[in-house]
């Protein structure tokens, strides 16, 4: 192991320990379990959505219930490698009933997220959502507008789209996400061509 790989994983530690013992926000008070992320440490893509629901709220784990099952599904038809993705949300608690996290949760969480960040160093980031793209780019954005669409956001490139649950009540919407994901695996593959990273 490399010094280099050595303090990364002693940052990540830290991290994990810090996010495990949070207590910034009312939300502590009623999760099982924090839901840091789950996939490859040094991903091409970052996909974040809102918070976790039941199902990740018992397993620890984001994106592990039917919308999660849909994304995995989505990026395995694509040939996503495991590896090659990591997947976060905007809160790492699950917020009561699975509503939306509210603005001081949200800024609460947000350092942890940029930790996450820093340390992942993708080549992309895909917004899963409205939530998200509110807090990733911009406090107004609406994602019917933006998705689909790449933006520049502090010299990341991110990729505003459905959350797979809205695809579970909205079957049109399938269509929309998996074009989405399709044009992320595009970009990667011509980042990868122009020797980015």
């Amino acid at each position: 192991m490399t010094d280099a790989d050595n303090a990364n994983r002693i940052q990540w530690e830290k991290l994990y320990e810090e996010m495990k013992g949070c207590r910034k926000c009312g939300l502590c008070d009623s999760r099982r379990n924090v839901v840091i992320g789950r996939g490859g440490k040094n991903p091409q893509v970052l996909f974040v959505g809102e918070g976790p629901g039941e199902n990740e709220d018992i397993q620890g784990l984001p994106f592990v219930g039917q919308a999660g099952k849909l994304l995995d599904h989505a990026l395995n038809g694509l040939m996503f490698s495991e590896g090659s993705y990591y997947i976060a949300n905007i809160v790492k608690c699950r917020p009561p009933g699975n509503r939306a996290p509210t603005g001081e949760e949200a800024e609460a969480c947000l350092p942890f997220l940029r930790r996450q960040l820093v340390l992942l160093r993708p080549k992309v980031i895909v917004c899963l959502g409205g939530v998200a793209a509110k807090y990733i780019v911009d406090q107004d954005a609406k994602i019917t507008r933006i998705r689909g669409q790449w933006i520049d956001k502090k010299g990341w490139l991110v990729m505003p789209t459905f959350h797979p649950a809205a695809l579970l009540r909205d079957e049109g919407k399938k269509e929309f996400l998996w074009r989405d994901l399709k044009k992320t695996k595009q970009k990667l593959e011509e980042l990868e061509a122009g020797g980015f990273r």
